[in-house]
């Protein structure tokens, strides 16, 4: 075959983390013919992906990169655009295995317009929900999703031994399994600790 009338095709991997395996990947590319694979173990949100910059420049007219799945070349929709659009002003061909998706045909571009953009939705629609499940939390009195220590019961009782001079803020603590900073935190707009804190302190 002349490779440079033909072309060749360049398969590109990579996973977010360095725990993550690229044998699937790697596999998937192998079996669709690619003569060359550069593998990438970065995140893509992750502005310098070196292995994918040293394969844009090793691609020539008339070849054709393929990846497992679009997600795994670009960081966005628009950043995915941009990186096809490039490619097709060099006359070299993009193709996704997973999306089945080939822009040397009029129909894979305008299949992979609407990947693109379907995929940017997703990850829109994750962050958006990702936002809305913490304020949520909060709202319940949590940070981060976690369960708060103390029940609304719990603060109440507690409330009402730190107003007993009998009970310290040591003796709370340990009757309700926290820390002393839980209880100071709980209370520290409020009067029941009276000088408690200052007498712990000492």
């Amino acid at each position: 075959m002349d490779l440079q009338s033909q072309g060749v095709r360049i398969g590109y991997a990579r996973v977010s983390t360095h725990e993550q395996n690229l044998d699937l990947q790697i596999d998937a590319l192998r079996k669709a013919n690619c003569v060359e694979i550069y593998q990438e173990k970065l995140s893509g949100k992750n502005a310098k992906r070196p292995e994918l910059e040293y394969m844009l420049k090793a691609l020539r007219s008339r070849d054709t990169l393929v990846v497992w799945r679009l997600d795994r070349l670009g960081r966005n929709a628009s950043d995915l655009i941009q990186i096809s659009t490039q490619l097709a002003e060099r006359g070299i061909n993009l193709e996704s295995l997973t999306e089945r998706m080939d822009t040397s045909t009029a129909q894979g571009q305008l299949w992979f317009n609407h990947c693109a953009i379907m995929a940017q939705f997703e990850r829109d629609v994750m962050r958006e929900r990702t936002k809305a499940g913490l304020a949520a939390a909060r709202a319940r009195g949590r940070k981060g999703g976690r369960k708060p220590s103390l029940s609304a019961d719990q603060i109440k009782e507690i409330d009402a031994l730190l107003a007993d001079p009998r009970f310290t803020v040591v003796d709370v603590a340990k009757r309700y399994g926290v820390s002393r900073a839980t209880i100071y935190n709980r209370h520290r707009a409020g009067s029941s600790l009276g000088g408690k804190d200052v007498e712990e302190s000492s």
